[in-house]
């Protein structure tokens, strides 16, 4: 069985995805829209795609496409999800799923009525520290984990101007002031993707930016914001909490990895850092550092992504970690690129499965809420000066 999918939106992040789907035996063609016609067209002529369409809208009216792979802006996400379940399509979206609660909820209730397929495509879901420490949960290694880290750290000076200039225009300032905890994800999805629990209340602090560069300048912004760096201290359901922090101002090679874990448990802790990573017990530590370490797929001075910021090229290089199970990836996998510490591959192949045998995806859209809805709560929690604010909950996912 396969089916055809529509890339809407075709930057930095679409290109090496679109490929992957092409790739995937569960996917027969592959369309792509953009707002800016010649990087559609530019897209599909390097990827060998199937065709272009002159607008979202026009994709979703054809009967040539079943699904849809949402790569925009990322405030955008939720409108356009909504969107593609009322027309019919099977819904892929980078992260974060939405911007509010009213969009979170918009999007369970569209997958629930229509009974179409919605996954977010979370990298940290397979980043190797999460691997690692689900797995290590699932044997009871921890004992009773208590306490967790996620860190999303990566300074705006090292490739987030130029990917913000390059989506946003003349106006790019204004969106590259982005809120740090509207997009927490990569830090709250590398926690909660090992530790199932959730989020129920948060208490945060922003550090305000004095740049001065017209970045994260209130007069300036969409959004109104001036936070750049932001901490969130959540509590979790059964007994607990977790940190995180989202820093865009900071002193940190996030080249080499921005997004970094901690789990502690009553037998036993996992501690991640820059360059190495440890198990630790009571009878000692153990080094695992390359048990969890990538092996690039792709070099950083590959054709394929001259139109990527330097600094951003290693996201899209890395391969998979010996933590990575690959066996039950398609072979046409093999020798791809991968991308985001080994999450590429398994991320395609989550959503075409869950297409094609109607099953949920590992990210479906209740885990979708509580991977971005804590993060909206801990903005708003900022905001009001670290006010200790409760987190709704959409609930399990149907079985």
């Amino acid at each position: 069985m396969t089916f055809s999918l529509g890339i809407v939106g075709a930057g930095q992040f679409s290109g090496q995805f679109a490929k992957l789907f092409l790739a995937h035996p569960g996917v027969s063609d592959v369309y792509v829209t953009d707002l800016l016609p010649e990087r559609a067209e530019q897209l599909a002529a390097a990827e060998g795609l199937s065709g272009t369409f002159p607008s979202y809208e026009a994709m979703l009216e054809s009967k040539a496409v079943d699904a849809v792979a949402i790569f925009t802006q990322r405030w955008t996400h939720g409108p356009l999800v909504v969107q593609g379940l009322d027309a019919g399509k099977h819904v892929y979206s980078a992260v974060p799923m939405a911007i509010t609660t009213q969009e979170i909820a918009a999007i369970i209730d569209a997958v629930r009525a229509t009974g179409l397929t919605y996954m977010m495509g979370e990298t940290s879901q397979y980043n190797p520290a999460t691997v690692h420490a689900r797995n290590q949960i699932a044997e009871g290694s921890f004992g009773r984990l208590f306490y967790a880290e996620g860190d999303y750290v990566h300074d705006m000076d090292l490739g987030f101007y130029e990917a913000y200039q390059y989506s946003g225009g003349e106006n790019w300032k204004a969106t590259a002031s982005y809120p740090p905890l509207l997009y927490p994800t990569h830090s709250v999805g590398g926690v909660l993707g090992a530790w199932q629990t959730h989020a129920v209340s948060v208490s945060a602090i922003g550090v305000t930016d004095d740049r001065g560069d017209g970045v994260f300048d209130k007069e300036v912004s969409q959004f109104g914001n001036d936070i750049s760096n932001a901490t969130a201290l959540f509590e979790v359901a059964g007994g607990g909490s977790f940190r995180t922090n989202e820093f865009r101002r900071v002193g940190y090679p996030s080249h080499i990895r921005e997004s970094r874990f901690r789990f502690f448990g009553t037998e036993g802790s996992m501690e991640q850092l820059a360059t190495f990573a440890l198990w630790q017990d009571k009878n000692g530590v153990k080094d695992i550092s390359e048990l969890l370490e990538p092996k690039p797929t792709l070099s950083p001075d590959d054709p394929s992504l001259q139109h990527i910021a330097p600094d951003l090229r290693a996201a899209f290089t890395s391969g998979s970690a010996p933590v990575h199970d690959r066996s039950r990836l398609p072979r046409e996998f093999d020798n791809l690129h991968n991308g985001h510490e080994g999450s590429h591959h398994f991320l395609v192949d989550d959503f075409v499965t869950a297409v094609n045998t109607r099953a949920l995806p590992s990210v479906n859209a209740w885990v979708a809420a509580r991977y971005t809805l804590p993060g909206i709560v801990a903005h708003d929690s900022a905001r009001q000066g670290g006010t200790r604010l409760e987190i709704p909950d959409f609930g399990d996912a149907p079985r």
